[in-house]
């Protein structure tokens, strides 16, 4: 059946029907293709044919009525391949917008999601994220028997940096001492800021007692190394320590808010004390 060289479709509504129309459109550029090919097996036949017979004003006119046919056709062959590659390139357009577009939104559910479990000024995890850590240990510590531990660790003397440098040199000590502790936490392990100087740690898969304590050590003598900071033209050298209240599971208690409790109040008798670290009792 001979294709219809002026059909037209219907514009498209939606990604969906464009599609559609432009398979259409390249099955009717086919079939007009495929008729030009024949058009030009018949030109020959007839040249052939005219010629033998003597005829060669006949296949003149003959191959002249052909060739403006299949002008024609040629042209809307062209017309429909231009058609095709507008709405290929539109379609190239779209799909890359939508790329960016997915792209973006991506990149802003992932900046909200950090936001969300994360402290703005140390990038550590927040009580939100420290506490769901925590509930799932205590779940694992629950199953397989294991010891979990909760450290409250308190900056010592960080109250005269905000008073005498101010609220930046603050900002510069927790920074730093937050870089520390994130540098000596296990890989399964989590430490978090709770608020103002106060820093959580959550200690699994732990053996006894003295292991904890070699982990606290090692916390406040990362802490105690001097910080180098400099707030405008001063430089400064604060010299700050920490107190560390523990508490350990199932000895202190069964649950987030208790450990964190109970951790919480160990730290102030580490504090009063001045030694360095006590277990809850």
């Amino acid at each position: 059946m001979k294709t219809n060289p002026n059909e037209r479709f219907p514009e498209p509504t939606s990604r969906g029907e464009s599609l559609i129309k432009l398979l259409r459109q390249t099955e009717h550029v086919k079939a007009l293709m495929k008729e030009l090919a024949e058009e030009l097996s018949s030109v020959n036949t007839i040249i052939k044919q005219d010629f033998l017979n003597d005829q060669p004003s006949s296949a003149v006119e003959k191959v002249l009525g052909k060739t403006q046919t299949m002008e024609s056709k040629a042209h809307d062959v062209s017309k429909k391949l231009t058609l095709v590659n507008l709405v290929l390139e539109g379609e190239v357009r779209e799909r890359s917008m939508v790329d960016h577009q997915l792209a973006a939104i991506t990149e802003q559910e992932e900046a909200a999601r950090y936001a969300a479990f994360h402290d703005v000024l140390t990038g550590l995890p927040n009580r939100a994220l420290f506490n769901d850590r925590l509930e799932h240990g205590l779940a694992q510590a629950k199953r397989h028997g294991w010891t979990l531990a909760v450290m409250f660790v308190d900056l010592n003397k960080f109250k005269s940096v905000n008073d005498t440098y101010g609220h930046e040199a603050g900002d510069n000590v927790l920074q730093t001492v937050a870089r520390r502790l994130a540098e000596k936490t296990r890989g399964d392990d989590t430490v978090s800021r709770h608020g103002g100087d106060e820093f959580l740690y959550l200690l699994t898969e732990l053996h006894n007692e003295h292991d904890i304590a070699m982990i606290a050590e090692k916390i406040i003598h990362a802490i105690e190394v001097p910080i180098d900071f400099k707030v405008g033209d001063v430089h400064i050298t604060s010299n700050i320590g920490a107190s560390i209240g523990i508490s350990t599971y199932p000895k202190n208690g069964a649950s987030a808010p208790v450990l964190i409790k109970s951790a919480d109040e160990a730290m102030y008798r580490a504090k009063q004390s001045q030694s360095g670290y006590a277990f809850a009792q």
